[in-house]
């Protein structure tokens, strides 16, 4: 990927500082290393490293590590050096890294699942490595003893967890679109509840603890952040991809949230503005503004003598409209919608420039 390094910040531009490269297969994960100036990868081709910045200010391997099965995701506890490495043979394996950064031992192989681990999260205040993976569950095991205190299987692939430390909850993504919060005990849990709003597998989620919020990203394009602290069941939804998001991670000091997606692009999202929540889409068996039949509703169709029409949404009211009376397109960033979508035309009419 070729890419022009900048010295300075560009305006409203982020700024590529380094570029690391080396691996020979798909890097399924990266983290900095706190007051380091180094950055931890594992990927496809078995391979754990640690890269330290030379004084040259190019990033050089300081451990190189090879395991028996491809890495498919990463959590590290820098206080700790504790580091659990999710593979694809469904083994989470933990290391303990030198003070250096210069080498890295074996503690524990952990049998988490029997396919894939596709995400986890290690709990040093509770002492538990909790895991989802392509077997189609979560679970969580102890890093004391190696044992499993827990599992709970879905019905389709649990592609992605977040977990809130203090409370022992677990949100867990899945390929169906639906995110499922659990209450996690020591040898049992229970289901809270499922939040439902994704029309796509979900590919990311990240919880912020201190303002209780939930933001997940899908194979929909779309970001949804959950207001879990309000209790209300406010949702914002923010289309600002054209592709899968496989990224989602939210700034508490400067209120942003960044979402990446699979072709590349990165959006960083004020979360400060002021936003409005998108409505819910209406039902109706004919158009809400002409009242021209829907191609199901059979009984107008045949009363009016009319071919029934196909049914669209108005993005900002919600309203069930057909193709004619809702001609018009427009962006509007208050509800989240950065690309141009369906908008009726009395809707189209009210809305402002600078909106």
């Amino acid at each position: 990927m070729a890419a022009e390094i900048h010295s300075r910040p560009q305006t409203s531009r982020p700024v590529l500082l380094n570029k690391i490269e080396g691996h020979s297969d798909g890097v399924n994960a990266a983290v900095l290393i706190p007051k380091e100036d180094g950055v931890i990868t594992v990927s496809e081709d078995r391979t754990i490293r640690v890269w330290l910045k030379r004084d040259s200010g190019q990033f050089w391997p300081s451990i190189y590590h090879t395991v028996s099965s491809p890495c498919s995701c990463m959590s590290y506890h820098h206080d700790s050096r504790r580091i659990f490495i999710g593979q694809d043979n469904g083994a989470i394996v933990e290391f303990l890294i030198s003070e250096d950064f210069n080498k890295m031992n074996h503690v524990k192989t952990y049998p988490a699942h029997q396919n894939r681990v596709s995400d986890m999260v290690f709990s040093l205040e509770s002492e538990w490595v909790v895991s989802t993976g392509q077997d189609k569950s979560v679970s969580w095991m102890c890093t004391e003893s190696g044992s499993m205190l827990g599992r709970h299987y879905f019905s389709s692939w649990a592609s992605c967890l977040q977990y809130d430390q203090e409370t022992q909850h677990a949100f867990v993504g899945d390929y169906s679109g639906q995110i499922t919060l659990l209450k996690l005990e020591r040898q049992t849990y229970s289901i809270i509840t499922t939040l439902k709003g994704h029309e796509g597998s979900i590919g990311a989620l990240w919880w912020d603890p201190v303002q209780k919020l939930l933001f997940s990203g899908a194979s929909d394009h779309s970001v949804i952040m959950w207001d879990i602290g309000g209790r209300k069941g406010r949702t914002l939804l923010l289309q600002g991809h054209h592709e899968r998001v496989q990224a989602v991670r939210y700034l508490q000091l400067t209120r942003q949230l960044l979402t990446c997606s699979v072709d590349g692009g990165i959006t960083v999202w004020n979360m400060d503005t002021q936003r409005e929540e998108a409505p819910q889409w209406l039902d109706s068996d004919s158009c809400q503004k002409c009242e021209q039949p829907f191609f199901w509703n059979i009984k107008q169709m045949w009363d009016s003598r009319t071919i029934g029409l196909r049914q669209h949404h108005c993005r900002k009211c919600g309203q069930a409209v057909c193709a004619k009376c809702s001609s018009k397109r427009s962006t509007f960033p208050l509800m989240g919608f950065e690309f141009q979508v369906r908008v009726c035309d009395s809707c189209f009419d009210t809305i402002k420039e600078e909106e």
